[in-house]
C-alpha cells in the first residue's frame, strides 16, 4: 500500500511547509510512489524530489527543472526550503534537519520496505567486494534461488543487465532497484556496499541479513581524512549500535584491520585462509599450472567442504570462504553454493588475456597498494620468467597512495611501466611524476635489476609491456579492469585494457609469425 506524505512527514520527524488544515488535508491524501533527487533522471509517477545539499550547488535550485518540476512534493532541509520559498515554490514541501540521515528511511518507505521480502546480502571492504558478489551470485544460482545483484560492474536481476552508475546507487536509485528486484521475484540480492555508500546513509533503510567484511587497506583517503575514519566508516555495517548495522556479520581476519572489526562486530563469525583459528576456514590448498585453486572449507559445525575455483590468488580462496560463510549463515545449502563458485570468471579482475602467446597476461582491477601487491605476488608464484606491469594512479582521488603504488609495482616487478589511468581533471604529467618517483624508490630497494619507463599513452604503455615479454614471462595490466572508457578532463573516451592487450598481443604473434615466414623463405 502506497504512503501518504502526511504519514511518511511523521514517520521520518519531518515539518510539513503550511500549517492549515488544507495543507494537512492534501499531504493526508497525497499517496506517494517514487522519489528521485536527479532532476534529469525522474520517475514520472507520483514522486518526491529530494532536494539535498551538494558540493557546489544546492538541489533545491533543481526543483523546477526537467523532471522535477512534475514531482507531486519536495523533501529538503532548511536551506533548501529558504531557496524554494524565495523561488515562490507551491507544492508541498516537507523540512527535515539533515536530509542525509532520512533519505534512505524515507525511500524505503516510498517504495515499500522492499529489502524485507527478500534475503539481503552486503559485501564491504577495500578489496575483494567484487569478486566476493560475483561469487554469491553464482553459489546462490546453482542453489536454486533467483538473485539480483548490485554492484561496481553494474547490477543484475536474474541475470539480466540493468544499468547503473555507482558501486552503491543513492537511497532512492537503490530502494527502486530493490522494489524492481522484489517485483521479479527475486529471492537474495547480493550488493557491493562502499564506505561512500555508508558514511552517506545511501543504505540507510535497507533490511540486511548478513554483512561479510573483506579486508581494509589504503584508498579513498581523499574521502576519508584517516586509515582510521574509513575503519569507522566499514564499521557502521558491524557495529551493534549502528543503525545500519546487519543482522548477522562474517568478517574475514586474515588482516589485523579484519581482527579488529570482528572484536566489534555483534554477532559476527570469522573467517580464516592462514592458519589461525576462526569459524570457516580454508585448507588443504593447492594450485594448478593455470593458477586455478583446490581447497576445503571447514566450517564451525566442523563439516568439510572441497572447493574447486578457476579464479587465481590466495585473496580469492579469501573471497571464496568468505562468501561460503556468507550464504551458510542465511541458511543456503553449502554443497550446491561451493559447486556453483566453481563456475565464476569475474571480469576485469585477474582476467587472463590469451591470444596463443607463450607467456602469461593479465588484466586486473587493482588500483590501490596493497591490491597491486597481492596482484603481482601472485603472477610471481605462477611464472618461471620476468614479472612486468604497466600502472598508473586516477586523477581527483587520494593522492598519497600514488608513490606507493610504484614502490610495490617495483619490489615487485622486473619492468614497471608508468602510464596513464584516468586523469580527470589533473595535470596526467603530475600524477605520473609520483607514480614514477616511488617505482624509483621500489627499485632502488630491491634485489632484482628493475626498469622504470614512464609512457603516457596507456595504448602504447600497454604495446611496450606485451614487446618486452619472452617465454615463460608474466604481465599484468593493473588499474581499470573491466572498464571501457579513460577519463581525461571531463572527456570519456572509448579505452578497454582487455581490447588493447588483445590487439598488442595479435600484432606482437603475426609479426614473429611473418617473421618466421621470411625466414623460411
Amino acid at each position: 500500500m502506497a504512503i501518504t506524505l502526511l504519514d511518511l512527514t511523521k514517520i521520518i520527524g519531518g515539518t510539513l511547509v503550511g500549517d492549515s488544515a488544507d495543507a494537512a488535508d492534501t499531504a493526508a491524501d497525497l499517496s506517494l510512489s517514487a522519489i528521485g533527487l536527479d532532476s534529469s533522471n525522474f520517475p514520472e509517477r507520483e514522486a518526491v524530489f529530494a532536494a539535498v545539499p551538494g558540493t557546489r550547488t544546492h538541489g533545491a535550485q533543481f526543483a523546477h527543472k526537467d523532471g522535477a518540476a512534475n514531482a507531486v512534493a519536495i523533501l529538503t532541509d532548511e536551506a533548501g526550503f529558504e531557496i524554494l520559498r524565495e523561488a515562490g515554490e507551491t507544492r508541498p514541501v516537507v523540512v527535515v534537519g539533515n536530509i542525509r540521515e532520512v533519505l534512505g528511511q524515507a525511500s524505503s518507505l516510498i517504495y515499500g520496505e522492499p529489502s524485507k521480502d527478500f534475503t539481503l546480502i552486503g559485501v564491504t571492504g577495500t578489496s575483494g567486494k567484487t569478486t566476493t558478489s560475483y561469487l554469491l551470485e553464482k553459489g546462490l544460482i546453482e542453489a536454486g534461488h533467483k538473485v539480483g545483484l548490485i554492484g561496481t560492474t553494474g547490477t543484475r536481476i536474474d541475470g539480466e543487465a540493468v544499468p547503473t552508475k555507482l558501486t552503491t546507487p543513492e537511497a532512492p536509485t537503490l530502494q527502486a532497484l530493490f522494489a524492481r528486484m522484489r517485483d521479479h521475484g527475486v529471492s537474495h540480492v547480493v550488493m557491493e556496499v562502499s564506505s561512500h555508500a555508508l558514511s552517506l546513509g545511501r543504505v540507510a533503510g535497507s533490511d540486511f541479513d548478513v554483512a561479510a567484511f573483506t579486508n581494509l587497506s589504503q584508498d579513498h583517503l581523499d574521502f576519508h581524512p584517516t586509515m582510521e575514519d574509513y575503519f569507522d566508516a566499514k564499521a557502521l555495517f558491524f557495529r551493534a549500535d549502528s543503525p545500519l548495522a546487519a543482522q548477522k556479520h562474517v568478517v574475514c581476519i586474515d588482516d589485523s584491520w579484519g581482527v579488529r572489526m570482528a572484536e566489534e562486530a555483534a554477532n559476527a563469525q570469522t573467517v580464516s585462509t592462514q592458519g589461525q583459528e576462526a569459524d570457516f576456514r580454508a585448507v588443504d590448498i593447492s594450485v594448478g599450472d593455470s593458477g586455478a585453486q583446490q581447497f576445503h572449507i571447514v566450517t564451525p559445525e566442523n563439516e568439510s567442504y572441497s572447493v574447486e575455483l578457476a579464479l587465481p590468488g590466495a585473496f580469492n580462496i579469501a573471497n571464496a570462504t568468505l562468501a561460503f560463510a556468507a550464504a551458510t549463515r542465511v541458511g543456503v545449502d553449502a554443497s550446491a553454493f561451493a559447486r556453483g563458485m566453481s563456475k565464476v570468471h569475474v571480469p576485469g579482475r585477474m582476467e587472463r588475456i590469451d591470444e596463443g602467446q607463450d607467456f602469461l597476461a593479465v588484466v586486473d582491477y587493482a588500483h590501490k597498494p596493497a591490491a597491486v601487491a597481492a596482484v603481482l605476488d601472485t603472477l610471481r608464484a605462477q611464472i618461471d620468467g620476468r614479472l612486468g606491469v604497466v600502472i598508473g594512479a586516477g586523477g581527483d582521488r587520494d593522492a598519497t597512495k600514488r608513490g606507493p603504488m610504484g614502490q610495490l609495482s617495483a619490489q615487485r616487478a622486473d619492468l614497471v611501466i608508468v602510464t596513464d589511468d584516468n586523469p580527470r581533471s589533473e595535470d596526467p604529467a603530475t600524477i605520473r611524476a609520483a607514480v614514477t618517483q616511488g617505482a624509483h624508490d621500489g627499485a632502488a630497494e630491491s634485489p632484482r635489476e628493475v626498469e622504470v619507463l614512464e609512457i603516457g599513452d596507456r595504448a602504447e604503455a600497454i604495446r611496450v609491456l606485451v614487446q618486452w615479454a619472452q617465454p615463460g614471462d608474466g604481465i599484468v595490466v593493473a588499474g581499470k579492469g573491466h572498464e571501457v572508457g579513460q577519463l581525461v578532463a571531463g572527456v570519456t573516451h572509448h579505452f578497454d585494457d582487455r581490447e588493447q592487450v588483445r590487439e598488442a598481443l595479435h600484432n606482437k604473434l603475426s609479426h614473429k609469425t611473418d617473421a618466421q615466414t621470411t625466414d623460411k623463405g
